[in-house]
C-alpha cells in the first residue's frame, strides 16, 4: 500500500505541474520556462525515488537521472545566446537520450523476469556511448548534422539544421530499441511470465506512447520537444508497474513461504547413485523440476544464472534463512547435498 502511495503522489506531481506549465507558458509565452519546469519535475521526481522508495532499483536511478539529463539540455538549449552553448546544451540532452533506450529494455526485462548477460548490457551500453559520440559531434565533425546555426523563435533559442549522411544512425538506433522492448513484452505475455496481461498492456502503452510522439516529432515540424513530456510519462509508467509487481510477488512469496512450512513434503527420493540407467535418470530430474514450489524454482532459476544470495533476496524480498529453507528443500528433491551438485546434474541434462 505504501508503494502505490507513493506511485500516486509522484502521479498527482506530474499532473499538478504540467497542468501549471501551461498556466505558466501562457504568462511568461516562452517556452523556456515551460523547459525549465519540466527539468525541475525530473529533478524532484529523482529525488522522490531515492528518497521516498524502500527497495530502490539501480536501473531506475539510472532511468530517472537519464530524463532529468535530457530535460535540463532542453532547457539550456532554449535559453543559449551562443551557437557553442547550444552545442554544448544539445550534447547534454543527446548525453541522456542515446542511453534512456538501454534502459528502458533493461527495466523492462527486469519487470518481465527475462533473464540476461552482463556483456548484453556491456554491448548494448557500447553501442549507446557510439551513438552519443555520433550525436556530440556537431561542431566539430559534419556527419550528423552537414550545417548548424542558432535562432532564436518566440523567445526561445533553438538549432537549425541541415542533417549530415549518418543522422539516420540515430533513428535506426530508436526502432532497433523500440522494436527489442515490444518483442520482450510479447515475448513476455506468451510466456506469462506476468501476472495478467493487463501488465504487459501498460508496459508496452509506455512503449508506444514514445514511438508515437517521436514519429509525429519526425513527420510534422513543431516548436516544442515533446519526448521531454513522453519520458516523465513513461519513467511513471514503468515505476507504478514496477511497484503493482513488487507487490504482487512479495504477497505471493509469503504465502508460499508459510504453504511450503506448513507443508508436510514427500519422502526424500532416492540418491542418484541408485539409479540404473540413463532413462531412469532423465525421469528422475523431470520429476524433480516437476515437484518444485513456485518460489524454489524461482530460486533454482537463480542458482543456474549465477545470481548470488544477495541479489536473491533483493529480487524475492526474502531472508538468508528464507533461502537456506527451499535451498534445503531443491537439494533434497534433487538427492544432492550442495549447490555445486545441482548445478553438475543441471549440465549434465543440458539444462
Amino acid at each position: 500500500m505504501k508503494k502505490n502511495a507513493i506511485f500516486s503522489i509522484l502521479i498527482m506531481l506530474s499532473v499538478f505541474v504540467f497542468s501549471g506549465c501551461g498556466i505558466i507558458g501562457e504568462k511568461a509565452a516562452s517556452m523556456s520556462v515551460i523547459y525549465g519546469t519540466i527539468a525541475l519535475l525530473s529533478l524532484v521526481l529523482l529525488i522522490a525515488y531515492c528518497v521516498l522508495v524502500f527497495r530502490k532499483k539501480i536501473w531506475f536511478i539510472f532511468l530517472f537521472t537519464s530524463v532529468f539529463v535530457v530535460n535540463s539540455g532542453y532547457f539550456l538549449l532554449s535559453v543559449s545566446k551562443t551557437l557553442e552553448n547550444a552545442l554544448m546544451a544539445n550534447r547534454i540532452s543527446y548525453l541522456g537520450s542515446s542511453f534512456l533506450p538501454l534502459i528502458m529494455l533493461i527495466i523492462i526485462m527486469d519487470v518481465c523476469k527475462i533473464n540476461y548477460k552482463k556483456w548484453h548490457i556491456f554491448c548494448l551500453g557500447l553501442l549507446s556511448f557510439l551513438v552519443f559520440l555520433l550525436a556530440a559531434s556537431p561542431g566539430i565533425l559534419d556527419v550528423y548534422y552537414k550545417s548548424v546555426s542558432l535562432v532564436e523563435l518566440n523567445g526561445v533559442s533553438v538549432l537549425e539544421k541541415i542533417y549530415g549522411p549518418l543522422h539516420s544512425v540515430y533513428l535506426f538506433y530508436l526502432l532497433f530499441y523500440f522494436g527489442a522492448m515490444i518483442f520482450m513484452i510479447i515475448y513476455a505475455s506468451v510466456e506469462k511470465r506476468l501476472p495478467k496481461r493487463t501488465h504487459a498492456l501498460i508496459i508496452a502503452g509506455a512503449v508506444f506512447i514514445n514511438i508515437c510522439i517521436w514519429l509525429f516529432e519526425q513527420l510534422v515540424k513543431i516548436d516544442f520537444e515533446l519526448l521531454s513530456v513522453s519520458y516523465i510519462i513513461t519513467e511513471l509508467f514503468l515505476l507504478g508497474i514496477h511497484l503493482l509487481l513488487q507487490e504482487i510477488e512479495e504477497e505471493n512469496t509469503f504465502k508460499e513461504t508459510k504453504r511450503d512450512i506448513e507443508t508436510e513434503y514427500i519422502p526424500n527420493p532416492p540418491a542418484l547413485e541408485e539409479i540404473k540407467n540413463n532413462d531412469e535418470e532423465r525421469e528422475f530430474f523431470e520429476k524433480c523440476l516437476a515437484s518444485l514450489t513456485h518460489t524454489e524454482r524461482l530460486i533454482f532459476d537463480f542458482h543456474l544464472s549465477g545470481i548470488g544470495t544477495k541479489e536473491i533476496m533483493a529480487e524475492l524480498f526474502i531472508t538468508e534463512n528464507t533461502i537456506k529453507f527451499h535451498n534445503k528443500n531443491i537439494y533434497r528433491k534433487f538427492g544432492v547435498s550442495s549447490k555445486k551438485q545441482l548445478i553438475e546434474l543441471c549440465r549434465k541434462y543440458k539444462y
